[in-house]
């Protein structure tokens, strides 16, 4: 059914691609005219074309012949002219689409078009990478050729400071993974200063490999978050009693679901292991998430294929799709401190979630998104439901010619990786290039045990470092090369029959302590690499250009690059992306798929029929190293990949429907800090704030339906001290003659009294910068809160079924109802800490008599601003606070400290003449 909307929402795609074509034949009729331009009027075209926009016209107007100056741009400066088909291809990016084109055809070349046209108007645009090195990598090679054009780039890293991320958004281009993007976005709306914001708004982005980064990597929120409570001893008791529960007796798992739950007897064995009498009676439903979150770490989650502990003692994650380890990411919920005490290292402790947002909500920011990949049709339908993003595919530069071959299917794990073994060296032996994919790091070292055996140099790649991973995938179509990857390794990175000359030119000058990546003329720190001149870099690059060249032809004799993937990935849009680093733009290539019935794809989803075909195989005496190639096999693979698809569509999206739920949240709270941050004054809306609140407290202690004499004025009394500190208000004394709206009007004017006091005392201007900074903190500590309290609904909210209730309509009405409880409260305790607020005179210090200062030898705040901002600042971005280099210091108690036992109330001992707390306790407090 999927497949039938996705071909039914793409009908009418060929004339979109007629008319594409009709435009790329008039970006070609322009080329003539754009050779004969010196390198400055080609320049200055950018500033016309600005001028152009200014004075009404729209960006389409300008598309052909932007494109054809981009064209022009990148022949001079990089060398490479953009084809036809890349041209129809930045076109569909312009039109906010997914064009899905082959590996090989170019697609970041073609991020330039549709990056300049879009940037010219003065907005920012956003390249979207899968990692830090294809960031830097883009943005340095594809920098040329907005720089040429008078556009500025910037680039965002992992670890870089605000201060340098500043010039990077602010510029034209600006290039950088998902989570950077994604992770500034969440601490610009956790600042408390405007200028302290990095991002300028979000109008176009291109998402490079956007399968990888829109469908892969949705299921994972994005999470800033702080130190939260430390619970190591709970977690070390449930993983020591795991180890003893046996599977279909103490708890049940469906692998294909990933589920597991404990039995009823399970249950009680481990409650008495434990000694705790009931799990599920804890209020807080913390020990019940402790055991599940056990369960999973032991049972459902391996080491060396879902996580790997380092030498240092750390679990860190292995992403699913890529087997890349995720530096920085822990899961959440518990689950990575079940991990740690399972594995028997130190438990961190807990996070409290600061801020947080999905993928997709953030992506849906963007006024235009789209995306480049040479793999997205499969998944046209979620693009489209998700993201308003269709997919259009590009037809190929030149015709494929690469070989697919038919899978192989070997009965048990050990023949197919001995069998793969084998094919491998008589490939080898003909010098014939080939890239090895597998699905985990388990996988790839063992084949490279077997290789060693055989005697047969190889590269193994982890993907644990990304430069050295694609430095490595662009040489591995090079003679006699042999390189296990995991399936997702590289990606990005240009696979040439012969090797990557300009890869393999720099590496060349590298090894002499010569930097290639920076300009001619760059200054450098004595000991650093000095930057290749422009002959240097020609030299090197015709040298490797000549090797390549010779290489290319000895592999094309020999079949060009072979492709062997070891196992069918649970996604067929990863296995296809996996084929496509075979036979690039008509080179020639082959794949070939080596499965086995012991495979978890087929173990967990293939059922009975892969038992029986094994129990034939087994009758029959058929020797294991001989492979099958059976139409129910192939049936059972291509269904089980379809329902693990499904039931992965299923998960984002069901991540996605509760976070929408918290995105109306998320916004209303964002645009309310935003528009505090922009100077939008607190004084004004003191009095509206004051009416609310007194008018909700009034309405429950005095309400209009009841005799004035039912009404709780002891109780409004004690509500309104502890707002203010102060104890003058009397309800009773107010002449309200039975009318509740009278005493609201009484107590309101009472509020704005103090209100005006203290603004008198601190200052106008003053109170204003207090009022601000008061009501940014309050937001944050009342959203971080309430985010505490989602974290712990959500995990439970899907008992709800056992009820007959739907968990998401549950989920929606009770995060309405804490949203009402946190704006009301919010409100109410600013104005709590704005009311008492205790503002203290400075005495003299001639006048006041020599006393040890409590206070000798520290720094302190240099304003209530500083003192307000700093510790939010330091949980937000959530880095250690080097104590030899920080400013700021808490107080230490002095035990000569004169003031250590005056009462508030008692006169300060200074001699001013002031109550203690309004003096020096004032300072203390």
């Amino acid at each position: 059914m999927a497949g039938f909307l996705s071909k039914l929402l793409s009908f009418g795609e060929g004339r979109q691609l007629k008319s594409f074509q009709a435009l790329a034949d008039q970006v070609g009729a322009l080329e003539p005219t754009m050779q004969e331009k010196t390198d400055e009027e080609l320049r200055a075209l950018t500033d016309r074309y600005r001028e152009r926009l200014a004075n009404g016209e729209k960006l389409d107007d300008l598309l052909v012949e932007a494109f054809a100056t981009v064209r022009e741009a990148s022949v001079r400066t990089l060398g490479l002219r953009h084809f036809d088909v890349q041209l129809i291809g930045g076109m569909a990016l312009n039109a906010g689409q997914i064009a899905e084109m082959r590996t090989g055809e170019g697609k970041t070349l073609v991020s330039t078009l549709a990056g300049y046209l879009n940037a010219l108007p003065g907005d920012n645009v956003h390249i979207v990478t899968v990692n830090d090195y294809l960031a830097r990598r883009d943005s340095e090679w594809m920098g040329r050729v907005y720089r040429a054009l008078g556009m500025s780039v910037g680039l965002i890293q992992n670890g870089m400071r605000p201060d340098q991320r500043v010039p990077a958004y602010r510029a034209d281009i600006t290039y950088g993974t998902n989570a950077e993007f994604g992770f500034d976005y969440l601490r610009d709306n956790m600042v408390t200063r405007a200028t302290s914001r990095v991002q300028r708004g979000h109008h176009f982005a291109v998402v490079d490999e956007v399968d990888s980064i829109l469908i892969d990597e949705a299921r994972t929120p994005l999470i800033i978050s702080g130190a939260g409570t430390e619970a190591a001893a709970t977690y070390v008791r449930f993983a020591r009693v795991m180890p003893g529960l046996k599977l279909d007796e103490d708890f049940e798992m469906d692998e294909a679901k990933r589920t597991i739950n404990a039995t009823e007897s399970g249950l009680e064995r481990i409650e008495a292991m434990l000694g705790i009498e009931d799990i599920y009676s804890d209020p807080s439903g913390q020990l019940a998430n402790h055991l599940q979150q056990a369960l999973r770490a032991q049972f459902m989650f391996k080491r060396d294929v879902d996580y790997v502990v380092t030498r240092e003692g750390e679990v860190k994650i292995v992403d699913e799709f890529t087997g890349r380890i995720m530096e920085g990411r822990r899961y959440s919920e518990g689950l990575h401190q079940a991990l740690e005490a399972k594995e028997n290292v130190r438990v961190r402790e807990e996070n409290q979630t600061l801020a947080t947002i999905t993928l997709q909500n953030y992506f849906r920011l963007y006024d235009k998104l789209s995306g480049m990949t040479g793999t997205a049709m499969t998944e046209d339908g979620e693009f489209r439901e998700i993201y308003k993003l269709p997919v259009m595919a590009i037809p190929p530069n030149r015709s494929p010619q690469r070989t697919d071959n038919n899978d192989r299917i070997y009965r048990t794990i050990d023949a197919k990786f001995d069998a793969v073994a084998d094919e491998i060296a008589d490939r080898n032996a003909k010098g014939q290039p080939v890239l090895v994919g597998t699905v985990s790091i388990e996988s790839s070292e063992r084949l490279s045990r077997l290789l060693a055996k055989r005697g047969i140099r190889h590269e193994t790649l982890n993907a644990k470092n990304h430069e050295r991973e694609a430095g490595i995938v662009a040489q591995a179509g090079r003679i006699g090369s042999v390189t296990i990857a995991t399936n997702m390794a590289g990606r990005g990175t240009d696979i040439l029959l012969g090797g990557n000359p300009e890869v393999m030119a720099f590496d060349a000058l590298q090894s002499r302590g010569i930097n290639p990546y920076l300009p001619e003329g760059t200054e450098v720190a004595e000991g650093d690499p000095r930057p290749a001149t422009r002959a240097e870099l020609d030299a090197a690059l015709a040298e490797a250009k000549e090797t390549c060249r010779l290489e290319s032809e000895q592999v094309r004799d020999a079949g060009g690059l072979l492709v062997i993937g070891t196992e069918r990935h649970e996604s067929r849009r990863i296995d296809n992306q996996l084929r496509g680093r075979a036979g690039r733009q008509g080179d020639p290539g082959e794949t070939q798929f080596c499965l086995s019935l012991e495979d978890d794809l087929l173990r967990r989803f293939g059922g009975d029929r892969m038992d029986r075909i094994s129990e034939m195989m087994k009758r029959t005496n058929m020797p294991d190293d001989e492979p099958i190639e059976n139409g129910l096999v192939s049936k059972a693979i291509e269904n089980a990949q379809r329902q693990v698809e499904t039931m992965h569509f299923a998960a984002r999206k069901n991540v996605l429907e509760y976070d929408d739920v918290m995105n109306l949240q998320r916004t209303a709270i964002y645009g309310e800090r935003n528009a505090i941050l922009d100077g939008k004054q607190m004084t004004d809306r003191i009095p509206g704030i004051i009416d609310d609140v007194v008018g909700a407290v009034v309405a429950d202690m005095c309400p209009a339906r009841a005799a004035s004499d039912d009404w709780d004025l002891h109780a409004l009394d004690l509500w309104v001290a502890n707002l203010t500190g102060e104890s003058e208000f009397s309800a009773a004394d107010i002449d309200h003659d039975d009318d509740p709206d009278a005493v609201a009007e009484a107590l309101a004017a009472y509020l704005q009294g103090i209100h005006a006091q203290k603004t008198e005392a601190v200052g106008a201007e003053g109170m204003a910068a207090l009022e601000t900074q008061i009501m940014l903190r309050i937001i944050d500590t009342r959203w971080m809160a309430h985010l505490h309290e989602m974290d712990y609904l959500r995990t439970g909210i899907g008992l709800r079924a056992m009820g007959q209730r739907d968990p998401l309509t549950e989920y929606r009405e009770e995060a309405y109802q804490a949203f009402q409880i946190l704006t009301q409260g919010m409100y109410e305790d600013y104005l709590r800490t704005l009311l008492r607020l205790q503002v203290a005179t400075a005495p003299n210090p001639a006048d006041l008599p020599a006393q040890p200062n409590p206070l000798a030898g520290k720094v302190s705040y240099s304003s209530p601003e500083a003192a307000l901002e700093a510790p939010r600042s330091s949980a937000a971005v959530g880095a250690p606070i080097d104590a030899s280099k920080s400013k700021v210091t808490t107080y230490e108690k002095d035990k000569d400290d004169p003031y250590e036992n005056v009462g508030r109330n008692d006169p300060c001992p200074c001699g001013s003449g002031l109550k203690f707390k309004k003096c020096h306790g004032a300072t203390r407090e």
